[in-house]
């Protein structure tokens, strides 16, 4: 069976724990679809085009994923692109009722997509976009919990300021 599953989140930026769990997600389905949301609820540090373009260049050595930026529900963005399988990372039981409520929501709006929890490696549970993203504005060493290239570009984003 062809399953395309798509992994959400605002992946700024994208960390390690992202790249750790979009490898599994790889290994699991035929095509894997890295939904970057535009986020207005948030101040975004990187742009919707920015982070796209910096996950299709981190993303590479995997030949079943796809990057795309979305502005609409979920749900529908799934729908779109034929997707029958969401992704959502668990670090830590704190997660859990809040991907627990949004899983019921999602499967209200549409009853056909399943969603799918995935935990990173224990080395990964403790990363978050916003942690990597305070440790960068200060000047220090996230070089263990991103790629290089997003290392690079918080480096240059905060030389700007």
């Amino acid at each position: 069976m062809n399953i395309t599953a798509i992994y959400p989140g605002t992946f700024d930026p994208i960390t390690n724990g992202h790249l750790d769990l979009i490898h599994r997600a790889s290994r699991l389905y035929q095509h894997v679809i890295v939904a970057v949301a535009v986020s207005r609820g948030k101040q975004p540090l990187f742009s919707l085009e920015e982070r796209v373009a910096l996950i299709r260049e981190v993303v590479t050595e995997f030949s079943n994923v796809s990057v795309i930026g979305f502005d609409t529900l979920l749900v529908e963005c799934a729908k779109q692109h034929q997707a029958s399988v969401i992704i959502r990372g668990l670090r830590a039981v704190s997660d859990f009722e809040y991907e627990f409520q949004l899983a019921g929501m999602n499967r209200r709006l549409s009853p056909n997509i399943e969603t799918v929890f995935l935990t990173p490696a224990e080395q990964y549970e403790f990363i978050s976009s916003s942690m990597i993203r305070e440790i960068a504005q200060l000047n220090g060493d996230v070089s263990s919990f991103v790629p290089d290239l997003v290392k690079q570009r918080l480096t240059e984003k905060f030389s700007e300021e």
